[in-house]
This record gives structure tokens, C-alpha cells and sequence, in this order.
């Protein structure tokens, strides 16, 4: 009965706060506002004053309202006061050939150096990776291997590994059976085995745009052209620009990111995932999808994907450990469909088999309900971090800053002043201690030059604050 009592009151305190966060949403109560006392919430809504105190602290910990000593709790912080909302992008040319090569390299020289402000990393900080059950699940997963997990696992993965994938796919409305996942040392290998299964060099391969750095450095080490997509901030990918481009253009492979991209932090809504999948069906274009930030939606419940949608095998599902769990164990996999052969003769001309014991590791941590309860956690201070990182540059930054509002993921992508040179701040910044990603090496043509992204994978701290600051003075310092 105890135990009961204790899960009601979680769940109404959760609930409590979301209705009083919805109407800070919605305007009917502002920044500024005092809220009603602990004891009139207990009374009005009939809860505990312990349930009405959690309901407060969740808020206060989101950073949206806050406790002034003898005086009560006030908003602090509503998303309509938030950076203006970031529009779509101009449509830039069809087929890009350039490259940020020189720039990349710069960027990724800072992204591990300590000491810094890392602002520029889409990953978790070690406080949110549970390594002591890391380490746990890795200990109980050598004991139970016959041979220390010393030996090669088979070709397509760790069986225990791809059993516990299929599982997890029924959050995604998956119907999947572990014969039809194939492991992989990351997300990014998986993506490489899909588009050499599917394509050959000179092919085109439709993107978005902007896009995560390293996609379209994979099609140039691929000998891939690249059709880039106009991505906007709320609905991802402009499918109706793809149909037209299909009409001139032989592409012969799309890759996109519908959940939470990098960097726009756009998602797709289900309905136009469909719309793609059918698309892309009647041509008999394959699809690699890119889910690598599924799992990290601020929301009731998880996006759907591409592949739920996927009645004819041409859907390749990509995901891994590394942005929810583990960046090093390198623990990856794919839903190849129809082209799981060529998958398999891939990895076995590049790879072999995955490594043995960071694969039982991760297989461990997902049988005994350990990935769940630290998705849980994870889930709930992103988002927290997300609402503190916005509020801080709403007020750091100029005015005239645009940002989105990502409804899960790691990144902000943030639009400033027509006058600034990313580049030339993220430059600056560097001298200051604090990294940054330029929007520049975003995209194949450095075309976002105003446009910055900014992680907000670590905890918010006085650390974290200051960086912020100083970023809104260096960039006010190159407003002309």
C-alpha cells in the first residue's frame, strides 16, 4: 500500500506541473506572476502539500518559476518569452559540390579539449552516464560469456544485443524480430553499410540541409553526390521540394534524420514520415534513416519512424547507444530490410564482427531494465537543461536572436545577426574558452554564416552560465 501511495503521488505531482506549465505556455500566467501558496494548491487541487512542494520544485528546477524567500513562487521564465521562433531556410542551389574540410578539422581540434566551455559537443556529459551500472552490466556480462567474451561474435551481431533491439522497437511501432537487426560499431558505420548496399560512387544521394557534419563528409569518402533538401525548424525535410527534384534529378538513395536532426532539432511529424515512405516507395527509392536521437523526446511519447511505416524492406533504420548511454562502447545497429545481405557482406569485408564485450555490456543493460530507468532520467533532465539553456540566452543574447525550440535532442540551433560571422565567432570564443559549432560546417557550401548550434548536453551549472554570457557579449561586440 505504501508502494502505492508513493507512485500516486509521483504521478499527480507530474501531472500538477504539467498543467501549471501548460498555462505558463499558453500566456495565462506571464513572467512576473505570482503563483498561489503551497497550502492553497494542496486545498484547490486536494493533494498533499509534499506532492503540491514536488510540483513547485519541478518547475523551479526546469528553471521556469522560482521561490523568493517570504514572498512565495513567481514565474520566472515562459517560452513566449523565448528568441523569436526560427522560420524556414531559403532554398539554396540543387546539387552542391564544395566543402568546409579546413573548418571542420578546426572545430574538432576543440570539441575534447578540457578546460573549456563545451558548448560544441551533441553527446551526454559523463554526469548524465551511469557508469557504476555501466561497469555492472559489463562485469555481469564477461561472467556470463563462456569464454570472457574474448571470442568473435557472429557476423550479424551479439544475439542477445539484436533480441533486446527488436524489444525496444515495439516503443516505435516496430514489428521486428532480432534476425532482421545487424550490429554495428556506431550509428555512423551503420550508415556507411546502408549507402554502400544501396549505391555506387558517382550515385546522388538526397539530404537535408543543414545537416550534421559527418553525413556529408561519408559521401564524399563515398564518391556520393549530394542533393541537398531545405530542412525547416518544426517539420524537418521539404518534402514537396524532394517530389520536385525527383522529377530532374536520378537520386538513387535519400538519407534523412526525421527525429530531432542535427542540428535544426527538427521533427518530422508521423503523418509526413508516411507521406515519405510512400513517396519514395512508388519510385523505389531506398530510404536510410537516421534515428539516432529517437529516444530523447521531451514529450509524452516517443516519435514514431520511417520504418513503422515500411511495407516493402527499402526503410533502413540506423541507431545506437552513443547519444543516450555510452559514446565510447561504440554500440550501434540497423534495420537493413530487403538489403540485409549486402549489409552482412559489407561488414564482413570491413569489420568482421562487432567488438564482444561492450555489445554483451549494452545487452545487459537493456534485459534487466537498467536502459529504461536511465532513459527515464535522461529524458527529464534534458529537457530541464533545454528550458534553463534557452532562458539564459534570452537573456544574454542581442534581441534580434532567432532560436528553435526543439521538442527533444541534444542542439539549439540559434539564428543571430546578419552581421556576424559565425566562424569568426566561434573563433573568438575559443580565445575565451568556450566552444561552439559554426553553422558553416553545416552545410557543403559554409552557407549558414549567421547560424550557430549550441548543445545542451550538460548540466546547467555557473560554469555553463558564464560561457553563455560571454558568448552574448562576443556577439554583440561583432553586431555592426
Amino acid at each position: 500500500m505504501i508502494a502505492e501511495d508513493h507512485v500516486r503521488e509521483d504521478f499527480l505531482y507530474a501531472q500538477i506541473a504539467d498543467r501549471l506549465m501548460a498555462q505558463i505556455e499558453k500566456g495565462t500566467l506571464k513572467a512576473g506572476d505570482k503563483l498561489i501558496s503551497l497550502r492553497a494548491l494542496s486545498k484547490e487541487q486536494g493533494i498533499s502539500l509534499s506532492t503540491a512542494f514536488k510540483a513547485y520544485v519541478e518547475l523551479e528546477n526546469k528553471g521556469i518559476i522560482e521561490a523568493r524567500p517570504k514572498s512565495g513562487y513567481f514565474v520566472r521564465f515562459s517560452p513566449l518569452n523565448a528568441p523569436e521562433r526560427l522560420l524556414a531556410h531559403a532554398q539554396g542551389p540543387l546539387i552542391q559540390k564544395a566543402n568546409v574540410d579546413d573548418m571542420i578539422r578546426t572545430v574538432y581540434k576543440t570539441m575534447t579539449h578540457e578546460r573549456i566551455v563545451r558548448l560544441s559537443v551533441a553527446a551526454p556529459s559523463s554526469e548524465l552516464i551511469p557508469e557504476a551500472k555501466l561497469n555492472k552490466a559489463m562485469i555481469e556480462a564477461l561472467r556470463k560469456s563462456p569464454h570472457s567474451c574474448t571470442q568473435y561474435e557472429e557476423v550479424q551481431g551479439n544475439r542477445a544485443l539484436r533480441q533486446q533491439i527488436a524489444k525496444y522497437a515495439f516503443n516505435w511501432k516496430g514489428n521486428v524480430s532480432e534476425d532482421d537487426v545487424v550490429t554495428t560499431q556506431g550509428c555512423m558505420e551503420a550508415l556507411i553499410f546502408c549507402l554502400k548496399a544501396v549505391t555506387e560512387p558517382g550515385d546522388t544521394v538526397a539530404i537535408e540541409n543543414p545537416i550534421y557534419f559527418g553525413i556529408f563528409n561519408i559521401m564524399k569518402s563515398l564518391g556520393l553526390k549530394i542533393l541537398e533538401i531545405p530542412c525547416h525548424p518544426d517539420e524537418g525535410a521539404d518534402l514537396e521540394y524532394l517530389e520536385k527534384a525527383l522529377e530532374t534529378v536520378p537520386v538513387r538513395a535519400v538519407l534523412f534524420v526525421p527525429n530531432f536532426s542535427n542540428p535544426t532539432g527538427a521533427l518530422m511529424p508521423d503523418y509526413r514520415k508516411k507521406q515519405l515512405v510512400e513517396m519514395l516507395a512508388e519510385r523505389q527509392i531506398p530510404l536510410i534513416e537516421d534515428d539516432i536521437y529517437g529516444e530523447m523526446y521531451f514529450g509524452k511519447t516517443r516519435p514514431g519512424t520511417c520504418k513503422s511505416y515500411d511495407k516493402n524492406g527499402l526503410v533502413m533504420l540506423c541507431g545506437s547507444v552513443s547519444k543516450t548511454l555510452a559514446p565510447g562502447y561504440r554500440v550501434g545497429w540497423c534495420f537493413p530490410g530487403k538489403f540485409k545481405d549486402k549489409v552482412l557482406s559489407t561488414k564482413i569485408t570491413h569489420t568482421v564482427s562487432s567488438a564482444t564485450p561492450t555489445h554483451a555490456a549494452v545487452a545487459n543493460f537493456f534485459e534487466t531494465g537498467r536502459y529504461d530507468l536511465h532513459m527515464r532520467h535522461l529524458r527529464k533532465s534534458l529537457h530541464t537543461q533545454c528550458l534553463r539553456y534557452v532562458q539564459a540566452i534570452s537573456d544574454y543574447f542581442p534581441a534580434d536572436t532567432r532560436v528553435v525550440r526543439p521538442q527533444g535532442g541534444y542542439v539549439l540551433w540559434i539564428e543571430l545577426n546578419a552581421g556576424v560571422n559565425a566562424f569568426e565567432l566561434f573563433e573568438t570564443a575559443i580565445q575565451e574558452s568556450i566552444s561552439i559549432a559554426p553553422g558553416q560546417i553545416f552545410s557543403t557550401d559554409a552557407r549558414f554564416s549567421n547560424y550557430i548550434r549550441i548543445s545542451f548536453g550538460a548540466p546547467y551549472n555557473a560554469l555553463i552560465d558564464a560561457g553563455l554570457r560571454k558568448l552574448g557579449e562576443l556577439i554583440g561586440g561583432m553586431i555592426r
